[in-house]
């Protein structure tokens, strides 16, 4: 979008936040790049210049605007749309990939070579991926600096940077501002509000409206005993991170999800604030998705009703295609039932200052040496969840943001025991499919009926056309139709 001038324009004039994220807008005479929504008063048009990404804005050697922070704007809708290998590429950087790995280990993933990542990134987003990744090491510093008393020397190589000078540079050439000034420009806690040592307190952005009643009714409903519970108006889970293990405690507020994150190892920050996101599908652009779902006169009431709703994702699509298998064709009880056994079987136990979290989730290599005698499942699913956790063990199936979303559903059909449904659904939520649909699930097929909607999959899969690319959207909708607790956040206790 950032090539439509006149569009770009008159989304500055209008301070419209739905682009926030999309484009930035860098003023020539100030030197200073914002967020479309900037709250000052808007340059003139000729002074604009318009930018795909932060880091093309800084690469042009513009700073961040210290009144609307843009390098905390929502990620771009187009990467959660979008299957081709760029948008892939943005998700591994958003991950975290390059700090870990460099630019090799990004070429690895994707199957590019490191000449032709520079290229197409450069291309897209005016930024190499050492760009990219440069701008979100800054940001995460940023977070660093504001929420944890770290020292500066401890921030710098948890936020990625190689030397404490280079550390240094960026901020100041990033912000305009020294780490110091950074941290004395903070906003002060609220009063009464205690800080708890080793929690990093932040908010994640996202594009207005969103309905919090699926999302976090889903994620609540369907919670892991020892992995994930409800308390206090927020959810909490255990996180396994690579380069240790995390606690996170998600809570929607009116315009930010609040986020209290204990980490083992503060380098991990930048790969569990991009799991969070996902989780909570918070770069969604629910207007462009509720205007679509809108043209289809069946589907609008609902739209109307509640618009806004996510796509509640996972923070590790290995272990949302066990829980997917394990709750094949039983209930979301029978379902958390299986999940809190391997759990308590071959999870690792963590330590919860605050109670009620004991384990992780164990992971495929673990599962995959388990006793097939062991699980009280038919034969049937024994096998198919053993396949599938030798499959993601051995790397033979993978599952995240770098893969192919269309070759990963070949690879998942080809497995024993999985059908469209199992394989729609990790399409949906492990790897944030916004166009995954399922025409055959008894839930979906309900509402349809009721509404007057195609009752069977073929007819109603043919109706869903014009739905697309958001019928994982739509799908939410449907369900929504229904008084189950998945639809409804948890009553706090008296």
């Amino acid at each position: 979008m950032h090539t439509e001038t006149e569009r770009c324009v008159r989304a500055v004039q209008s301070k419209d936040a739905r682009f926030d994220g999309v484009f930035f807008t860098a003023v020539r005479t100030t030197r200073i790049y914002c967020r479309p929504s900037c709250p000052v008063v808007p340059p003139k048009p000729e002074n604009m210049e318009f930018h795909p990404s932060a880091a093309s804005c800084q690469r042009a050697g513009f700073r961040a605007c210290k009144r609307c922070r843009p390098d905390t704007s929502p990620g771009s809708p187009e990467w959660h749309v979008r299957a081709d290998a760029v948008a892939r590429a943005m998700r591994l950087i958003q991950d975290g990939v390059v700090d870990r790995e460099g630019v090799p280990g990004l070429a690895r993933r994707l199957g590019w070579s490191t000449r032709q990542i520079e290229r197409q990134l450069l291309a897209e987003l005016g930024a190499g991926p050492l760009a990219l990744a440069r701008a979100q090491r800054a940001q995460t510093a940023r977070v660093l600096i504001e929420t944890t008393p770290l020292p500066m020397g401890e921030i710098a190589f948890a936020a990625g940077f190689s030397s404490i000078r280079t550390f240094n540079d960026t901020v100041r050439e990033v912000f305009a501002l020294t780490p110091g000034e950074l941290r004395a420009r903070a906003a002060r806690p609220h009063p009464g509000a205690a800080a708890t040592p080793g929690v990093i307190s932040l908010r994640l952005p996202f594009r207005a409206p969103l309905e919090p009643s699926n999302l976090f009714g889903h994620l609540a409903a369907t919670a892991v005993p020892g992995v994930e519970e409800w308390r206090d108006g927020a959810y909490r889970r255990t996180l396994s991170l690579p380069y240790g293990h995390g606690i996170v405690a998600l809570a929607p507020r009116a315009d930010h999800i609040a986020c209290r994150l204990s980490l083992t190892d503060p380098r991990d920050l930048t790969h569990a604030i991009s799991r969070c996101r996902r989780l909570l599908d918070l770069d969604a652009d629910p207007v462009a998705v509720d205007d679509r779902l809108r043209t289809d006169p069946l589907l609008a009431p609902l739209v109307d009703a509640a618009p806004g709703r996510r796509v509640p994702g996972t923070v590790d699509p290995a272990e949302f295609a066990v829980r997917a298998v394990l709750g094949q064709q039983v209930s979301t009880a029978a379902a958390r039932t299986h999940a809190a056994r391997l759990v308590t079987a071959y999870g690792t136990p963590v330590d919860d200052p605050e109670g009620g979290l004991t384990h992780l989730f164990p992971g495929p290599e673990a599962l995959a040496a388990l006793d097939p005698e062991s699980l009280a499942l038919p034969r049937s699913r024994r096998t198919t969840l053993l396949t599938l956790v030798r499959a993601l063990a051995d790397g033979s199936l993978t599952l995240g943001p770098a893969d192919d979303r269309e070759e990963a559903r070949a690879r998942l059909l080809a497995l024993p025991g999985f059908g469209p449904w199992t394989t729609e659904i990790i399409a949906m939520r492990a790897l944030g499919d916004p166009d995954a649909f399922l025409p055959g699930d008894l839930g979906v097929r309900r509402a349809a009926e009721g509404l007057g909607l195609p009752g069977t999959p073929a007819a109603l899969t043919a109706r869903a056309a014009d739905w697309r690319p958001w019928r994982a959207y739509a799908v939410q909708y449907l369900w929504a139709t229904d008084d189950h607790p998945i639809n409804h956040l948890p009553a706090e206790e008296s």
